[in-house]
């Protein structure tokens, strides 16, 4: 594979793609070669599914009493009806 530099990045564009590289959880050099293949239309871009942070609040806030009710009213779906499965 080729190596090309790239000069003119000026420090504001290259915050700005260490940050979009992070948000994306990838590499700067892996952010910069999706931008150039969507760029020369050699790849569509893909639908990426957005990372929601609603509910992180929640996570860990149920008391052992909470949580034990909650997977106690799930037992009936761990029941396997034989009938259905003759």
């Amino acid at each position: 594979m080729k190596s090309i530099s790239l000069r003119g990045i000026d420090d504001e564009i290259a915050q700005r793609l260490r940050e979009e590289a992070q948000r994306q959880g990838t590499s700067v050099n892996t952010l910069i070669l999706q931008f150039v293949r969507k760029g020369v239309g050699l790849q569509a871009t893909a639908a990426r599914r957005p990372v929601y942070h609603d509910l992180d609040t929640l996570a860990g806030t149920w008391s052992v009493e909470e949580a034990s009710a909650f997977l106690d009213s799930l037992s009936d779906f761990e029941q396997v009806d034989r009938g259905l499965w003759g």
